[in-house]
């Protein structure tokens, strides 16, 4: 093979590689905008795994899709009726969801529905076992998030970093922690307030009247 030609391969491959790469590229989301831009949030058991062929791609070939058979315990967000299946892709490098299917596992599961109901989750959703969450999450997964989808959480990859609208809230936990699931992930909540800004609320009560007065963690 000539050289020309090695290096024509070498950057089909290439390209074919950051293709996949980019794929699968996610901003980090801090739960609470995870919630509120999923159409599906629930908890659930994985009880079956297999591999189904869901239609042709434009070439012909066969569509493979990895088929969750799922438990489901609890919809914190989401159509009437249970859910009881999940499609992911395939392989991580097509940007699908590797979870337990034992049934042992309880999961919080966020994902998109399409227009027939199918539910579909890939590695941009905030997929998380359930036992991983903090307390506060626990709690507050439903009503409080809902209460902030007028809000906007902003993530801070790093300093300096600001906020452009009152209506968002800046999460800091990566320049200050040095993870995406730090303080304010695990306890706070970015809500509303009477004047129409948004600010953090820490913890799964109730926001007081004092609320008014927080102060950003």
């Amino acid at each position: 093979m000539s050289r020309s030609r090695c290096v024509a391969l070498l950057l089909l491959v290439l390209c074919g590689a950051a293709e996949f790469a980019e794929a699968c590229s996610c901003s980090p989301e801090h739960p609470q905008q995870a919630y509120c831009n999923a159409d599906v949030v629930i908890k659930a058991k994985v009880v079956g795994r297999k591999e189904v062929v869901t239609g042709n791609d434009s070439y012909g070939y066969p569509i493979k899709m990895i088929q969750y058979d799922i438990k489901q315990i609890k919809m914190f967000k989401g159509p009437d009726g249970e859910i009881d299946t999940i499609f992911t892709g395939p392989t991580s490098s097509l940007c699908g969801v590797n979870l337990e299917s034992n049934g042992k596992k309880e999961y919080l599961i966020t994902g998109k529905m399409d227009s027939d109901g199918t539910l579909r989750i890939n590695l941009c959703d905030y997929v998380e076992s359930w036992e991983s969450l903090s307390m506060t999450q626990k709690k507050i997964f439903g009503q409080h998030y809902q209460m902030g989808c007028e809000c906007r959480v902003v993530h801070c990859p790093m300093i300096p970093c600001s906020i452009n609208d009152p209506t968002e809230c800046l999460w800091t936990d990566w320049v200050l922690e040095g993870t995406v699931q730090g303080t304010q992930a695990q306890h706070y909540t970015c809500i509303k307030r009477s004047d129409s800004s948004c600010a953090w609320y820490r913890g799964s009560a109730p926001p007081t009247k004092e609320f008014m007065n927080i102060e950003d963690p």
